[in-house]
């Protein structure tokens, strides 16, 4: 697999020790890699905007200038897939995570097994995202990329699934099921779910990164919440 990353650090010396530790995953997984480095989150973005394509961050996020989670959050208002992975060197930053659907943070100084184990998340991930749904609409066919999905309703013989919009199509929710992956979680009876979307769990609701609120049947909340945990 032929993966771009950039690692943003605004120590040289934590950027050349990533970069190695990256350049030996890749051997070690079989995989072509693409490594850029960048001192600054602004040095990146500059790039990003002209060359684009990164699909693994290794973002500090203690940094000089713009921290490493805003520059994430500019990230995945145009990036929805790109893999984020945050290097810090405190553990205060966990909520922001979640906020821009963060993989995983890794504590300085990196060990070299946990990146690794990370870095096969990212890629597992990426290639996941390769797949995609075939919805016939009646006027038209629609193909969605798997991960762009971030929960689906049933009602009668009919399935709405909601991605930047909502696309209707008659089938039902086992059928729908099937073309998706592990990343998903049956909500009862009625829907599905995307666990790498849900910001908050109640025992009432499932809330989701772009609003949307789920309920969550009577005895699922622990359900949910073991789903989320084993995912991550």
């Amino acid at each position: 697999m032929h993966l771009k990353i950039a690692i943003v650090d605004d120590e040289p010396a934590d950027r050349a020790y990533l970069m190695e530790l990256t350049r030996r995953w890749g051997e070690a997984a079989g995989h072509t890699l693409q490594l850029e480095t960048f001192p600054s989150a602004e040095s990146f973005l500059f790039q990003c905007e002209a060359e684009g394509g990164f699909q693994i961050l290794l973002l500090d996020i203690e940094m000089g200038g713009m921290d490493g989670v805003t520059m994430a959050r500019k990230v995945r208002q145009a990036d929805d897939a790109v893999q984020i992975i945050f290097i810090t060197g405190y553990s205060d930053y966990i909520a922001e995570g979640y906020e821009v659907e963060a993989l995983h943070y890794l504590m300085k100084p990196v060990d070299e097994g946990k990146l690794f184990s990370v870095l096969g998340r990212a890629a597992e991930k990426l290639r996941k995202n390769e797949r995609a749904l075939t919805l016939d609409l009646g006027d038209e066919t629609v193909r969605l990329p798997v991960h762009k999905v971030r929960w689906a309703e049933v009602q009668g013989n009919y399935v709405t699934v909601h991605a930047e919009t909502g696309y209707t199509v008659r089938m039902t929710l086992g059928e729908l099921e099937r073309q998706l992956d592990d990343r998903f979680f049956r909500v009862g009876r009625s829907a599905v779910v995307n666990l790498s979307c849900i910001t908050r769990v109640t025992k009432a609701a499932i809330f989701l990164s772009d609003g949307s609120q789920i309920p969550l049947p009577r005895g699922a909340y622990e359900k949910v919440n073991r789903a989320i945990i084993n995912q991550r």
